[in-house]
């Protein structure tokens, strides 16, 4: 796909906003880490201003990505609908748990999986899986078992559940029907 620059350049700053913002950092912060002025961030992030070769490369070197991962990104930007056929589906051949990736977390600092469950089956996790990322879990079809540390938590479906601090976490359907919810992932807990 051949892109004009003008048509990506307000994704770019908004990409280095999510970005910057995803980390938890001020201007001042990108500023020092990648030695562009803070009011030159702020000009390009707010449309006034468009970024050079070079001020991107050191953007994108401040933010820990490579310039044709932080383009990439803004690119992903100018597509908006992920349609179910883009999305990558995987089903665990244990426990025969199937996991849709409706929206990866290459596009953005917000995550979305949904997750078909089958009954009687329980899947865990140790608490390294939840270090990088806060989390929802949202019920869409029935019942739910999850298991939060030492607390187990009840959930049916359109209830909502923000996880805690990481700690090792249990997913179980106890019941005789397959249970689908989706979980709701943001990576701004990214270093």
């Amino acid at each position: 796909m051949s892109i004009i620059m003008d048509d990506i350049t307000p994704y770019i700053a908004q990409r280095i906003r999510s970005e910057r913002e995803a980390r938890g950092w001020s201007l001042g912060d990108l500023a020092e880490r990648s030695g562009v002025a803070k009011a030159t961030i702020s000009k390009i992030e707010r449309g006034e201003a468009s970024p050079t070769a070079t001020v991107l490369g050191r953007l994108s070197g401040g933010l820990g990505l490579s310039l044709s991962t932080l383009l990439a990104r803004a690119e992903a930007g100018l597509n908006r609908v992920r349609r179910k056929a883009e999305q990558d589906i995987w089903q665990d051949p244990e426990t025969g748990y199937i996991r849709q990736q409706v929206w990866p977390a290459d596009e953005g600092p917000l995550e979305l999986v949904e997750v078909a469950l089958p009954a009687g089956t329980t899947v865990a996790y140790p608490a390294s899986a939840y270090a990088f990322s806060a989390r929802l879990i949202w019920m869409l079809d029935g019942e739910l078992s999850f298991q939060e540390g030492s607390v187990t938590h009840q959930l049916q479906a359109g209830d909502c559940l923000r996880l805690g601090p990481p700690s090792d976490c249990c997913y179980i359907n106890q019941s005789n029907e397959a249970c689908r919810y989706a979980v709701v992932l943001s990576h701004s807990r990214r270093a």
